[in-house]
């Protein structure tokens, strides 16, 4: 079973949007709960946003590592539940990782360390820097460029010292992972046991302050004094006049290049491990990427530079054989990104709200959609299709309806039924368009750093009809 084997249909809902009483939705009951409603009501993909821990602005694109999942999402209710871990656990230490660590490592039997001990093993290459790098920031605050010289050129002896005087905290920010992966992997056999497949996203840039950048800077384009050579972002566009400055350091691709795209492959390998699909944001950018010097105000200063293109596929390809990928080809896409997505037969992204410019060639109309291809009403960097609904003119919403062959629309029902009703393999409708939410609903601004990642829905919003109703859907257009 593939994501892409046949005609599907799928949700977009962060895991972070569940409900709950915490800082932000968790891995546990209510997750379940959700994989339940997806399956009743035909959907056999659950789109999830990036799972890491976020950047202080709560952005999931913005993560401190490109492995770890964010601690906020374990359910400290169901540690118990857990058959790896010791019934003794104190689950209300969740808040406190030394106190957890401590709890487990008093209670727990010799099969149980054992686990946790081959959970270290197998994940060390990533999750032993991971360790370091929360182990620094709680002892020299961040960002890791301000720590002490030794600290932040990864010296043996000063981490080594460190270690020394930290080992049980260290070893409490490891227990801390091996918790969200039992518990994700939990969710996975729950969810692919009721036939609904994970997808997942990979954000193509890491930021600055992360593990990776600290540990790995030499494949990153960085100066002699770690300061970043030239930074990420996207041109100028019809929505932005001065593009967005994004800030991320770049890659430094011939370094990536000379080692086999080795970092890149276990990247994958490991988000691979994780879902059944994966979507790689800012596809774009392995064909050619917005350069932007360091230093600049805006993003309108940049220029494109060549990406790595078919040479880091090829090696993917050559690592993991035909990995179930998604390129996100939204924004200033050109001929050439279109053909290095088709030579390696990637589906792309259709995005009903951008279809209806008045272009006849416009790739999001249904009547130009690709069957190889992801179909959304929206996406999370979109309003809700309410909320666009409503900003449109009257004319444009003339267009709209003419284009689809609709009189009255009945909104936001009219673009859902677009997107089961097209030839794309996979539909994917935001769980804010199923309940027919509003503009105070949407996910993210892009451009905007405030007020964004915040929404979560509450189950008394899910009228109980919903279900039955998704499935009638899902059944009429062939993708039940």
């Amino acid at each position: 079973m593939t994501a892409l084997d046949r005609r599907r249909a799928g949700v977009l809902l962060h895991v972070g949007s569940l409900p709950g009483s915490g800082a932000t939705g968790t891995l546990g009951a209510h997750a379940r709960r959700f994989v339940d409603f997806l399956a009743a009501g035909g959907f056999s993909v659950w789109q999830t946003l990036p799972l890491g821990p976020p950047d202080a602005h709560g952005s999931p694109y913005c993560l401190r590592s490109a492995y770890a999942g964010d601690p906020r999402m374990i359910d400290g209710a169901e540690l118990a539940s857990l058959p790896e871990l010791p019934r003794g656990l104190d689950a209300n230490a969740l808040t406190a990782p030394l106190d957890l660590y401590r709890s487990f490592a008093a209670t727990a039997k010799a099969a149980e360390r054992r686990a946790f001990a081959a959970f270290v093993r197998r994940e060390r290459r990533w999750l032993l820097p991971y360790g370091l790098f929360r182990l620094c920031r709680a002892r020299f605050g961040d960002p890791w460029w301000f720590w002490p010289p030794a600290v932040r050129r990864r010296e043996q002896t000063a981490l080594r010292e460190l270690l020394a005087r930290a080992r049980e905290e260290f070893r409490a920010f490891l227990f801390e992972q091996y918790l969200f992966d039992l518990q994700w992997s939990r969710l996975k056999r729950y969810a692919n046991e009721r036939g609904v497949l994970l997808f997942g996203d990979l954000p193509f840039y890491m930021d600055r302050d992360s593990v990776e950048v600290w540990w790995d800077r030499e494949l990153f384009a960085l100066g002699p004094d770690d300061e970043p050579l030239a930074v990420a972002g996207v041109p100028p566009d019809y929505f932005n006049a001065d593009g967005q400055l994004w800030g991320n350091p770049l890659y430094d691709w011939a370094a990536h290049a000379r080692e086999g795209y080795r970092w890149w492959i276990a990247r994958l390998r490991g988000q691979l491990a994780r879902f059944d699909l994966l979507r790689i944001d800012h596809f774009r950018a392995l064909e050619s990427f917005w350069e932007v010097p360091a230093g600049a105000a805006t993003a309108r200063d940049g220029r494109w530079r060549p990406g790595p293109g078919d040479a880091f596929l090829d090696a993917v390809a050559r690592a993991l054989g035909q990995p179930p990928l998604v390129a996100e080809d939204l924004g200033i896409i050109t001929d050439e990104v279109r053909a290095l997505r088709d030579r390696h037969d990637l589906p792309g992204m259709l995005v009903l709200q951008f279809a209806f410019d008045g272009k006849p060639d416009n790739p999001h109309l249904p009547a130009n959609h690709r069957e190889n291809a992801v179909v959304y009403t929206g996406t999370h960097d979109n309003d809700t299709t309410v909320g666009w609904y409503a900003s449109l003119d009257e004319p444009t919403r003339a267009y709209v309806a003419h284009a689809l062959g609709v009189e009255d629309p009945a909104v936001p029902d009219f673009l859902i039924d677009a997107c089961y009703e097209s030839r794309a393999r996979l539909a994917v409708v935001p769980l804010q368009d199923l309940l027919g939410l509003g503009s105070e609903s949407r996910m993210n601004t892009p451009g905007t750093t405030e007020g964004n990642w915040r929404w979560r829905f509450e189950w008394r919003q899910l009228p109980p009809e919903l279900a039955a109703s998704a499935l009638e859907r899902a059944r009429r257009s062939a993708r039940a």
